[in-house]
């Protein structure tokens, strides 16, 4: 699916990404998560969905999930998942787009 003609229409969510080497900086132990299929638990408004609409061989559908190529996919997928876990962001988890990063703090 080519996304490219609903991207240039969308407004940009210009929620801030951390840098991932500022969220490492001190942390001497950490492990990678990651999560690429939660983009596919975020519900996309019923009101958007028909602009998700693809055809193939077996008739026309929509997404009711968010799928990827979506340019605000990433930064929606971001707030989400800071908002859910933000009792554990900074202390012992970090979440970086798709990635959960888990850390030991020093000893």
């Amino acid at each position: 699916m080519d996304y490219r003609k609903l991207n240039k229409a969308t407004r940009k969510d210009h929620f801030p990404l951390p840098f991932i080497d500022q969220m490492l900086a001190g942390k001497p132990f950490y492990c990678f998560l990651d999560v690429y299929l939660g983009y596919n638990q975020i519900a996309i408004a019923p009101e958007d969905q028909s602009k998700t609409t693809f055809t193939c061989p077996y008739g026309t559908f929509a997404f009711r999930r968010m799928p990827f190529g979506l340019c605000n996919a990433p930064t929606t997928f971001q707030r989400c998942m800071t908002a859910i876990f933000s009792d554990l962001n900074e202390d012992c988890l970090e979440i970086f787009l798709d990635d959960f990063i888990t850390f030991r703090g020093r000893f």
